[in-house]
Formats: structure tokens, sequence, C-alpha cells
């Protein structure tokens, strides 16, 4: 379950927000009581921001704003940026659903399979190669960039187009860190990283004591 409260569609005041439980939902449902989405999402990202519904408008208005006619940079490069976001953070939502995106734009299987190895691969060409590279920048890199990655990007991209892909590739490195943090859609998982228990009869003082026997 996610850590927030979800929003009943009872408790929504807002058009907008009754607006998109309609679009994903179904006229009508309810989608605490009823959850699913046509994707195959549990849908609990938008009942969770309907908790503030000034956030909620801002975060679908940035969905509009990589798909808006003005964008200028090839939706397929775009999207390796967000997809490649959400394997970088871990997030198996963002990474899923942004592989259905490359999916729907013709991009073919070996190459959505390639991403988590991209830096390997030779399916890949040297735009999208170049993209990744800095995809991997923004997200593990924190932002650290080479001027090699930007000589890279701009062999085949203007300002504009860099910024476009440096501010979408970031958003979604955000959506792709917050639904991690608040167990949202697939990333309602446990952590894996546990400790493994130790064999019966093991003393974690002989452990710390041990030395390797001397010859």
């Amino acid at each position: 379950m996610p850590v927030l409260r979800q929003v009943p569609r009872a408790e929504v005041g807002s058009d907008l927000i009754h607006r998109y439980y309609d679009l994903l939902f179904g006229p009508g449902r309810d989608p605490v009581a009823e959850p699913g989405t046509a994707t195959g999402t549990p849908g609990d990202w938008w009942t969770v921001f309907a908790l503030a519904p000034d956030i909620f408008r801002h975060a679908v208005e940035g969905f509009g704003v990589y798909r808006h006619p003005d964008r200028k940079i090839d939706p397929v490069l775009r999207e390796l940026g967000q997809t490649r976001a959400g394997w970088a953070h871990g997030s198996q939502f963002v990474f899923s659903q942004h592989c259905k995106s490359l999916r729907g734009l013709g991009v073919p299987e070996e190459k959505i399979g390639a991403i988590p190895a991209w830096a390997v691969s030779d399916v890949f060409d040297a735009r999208e190669r170049a993209v990744l590279a800095y995809a991997d920048c923004l997200t593990t890199g924190s932002g650290r960039t080479p001027p090699e990655v930007f000589e890279a990007l701009r062999a085949f991209w203007g300002d504009e187009e860099i910024l476009e892909f440096t501010y979408i590739t970031a958003l979604y490195g955000m959506h792709a860190i917050m639904t991690r943090a608040l167990r949202l859609e697939f990333d309602d998982r446990d952590d894996p990283i546990t400790e493994v228990a130790a064999p019966e009869g093991f003393s974690a003082a002989d452990f710390l004591s041990a030395r390797p026997a001397s010859r």
C-alpha cells in the first residue's frame, strides 16, 4: 500500500481531479475502492497526488510539457531519457511505463531490452548513446556532466533541444524518486537489501576477532 492516504472520489472537490478519475478509472468509479487502470497499474499515483489539488494540477501540466507541439526533440530520444531515468533510479513504475511508450513509438524490442546495459550494447546509434550518457549524468551523476557529453549532444542538438531533454529527464527522475519513496504503483515493494541471517550457532564476536591462520 502507498505510504500516504489515498483520496476517494467522495472527498474530491477538484473538477480537474474528477475528470482524471473518470478518464482513468471510468465514470463514477471510486479508484480507492476499485483500483486499477487500463494500462494495468493500480492507479494510486493519482489518488495520492489528489491529497494536494494544486500539486496534482502542477504534475499533470508537467506531463503535458513533454508532448507539447512546441517540443523540438525526437520523441524516441526523449523516451530513452525517461526510461533510463526510471531504471537508474530503480523505479519499476517509471521504467515499465516508458518501455511501453518506446514500444508505442516503434522502437524494436532489442533496443528496449538493452537500455539497462546500454553502455556495452551495439544496438544504439551515436545520437542514442549520447542521449543515454547524458541521462546517466542527470540521474546517477546528479547532474555532473563532462564537457565531452555536451560535445556529443551538440553534434545533433542545439541549446533548446538540450534544455528540453534536461528538463524532461530530470522531471521523470523526480517522479521515479517520488514513486519509490511513497511506494506508489509498481514501486510498492519492500527493499530487497536486507541482512541475510547467519547460520545457527554463529557468533558475531568470533567473526570480528577472526584472523587468517599464519603459515
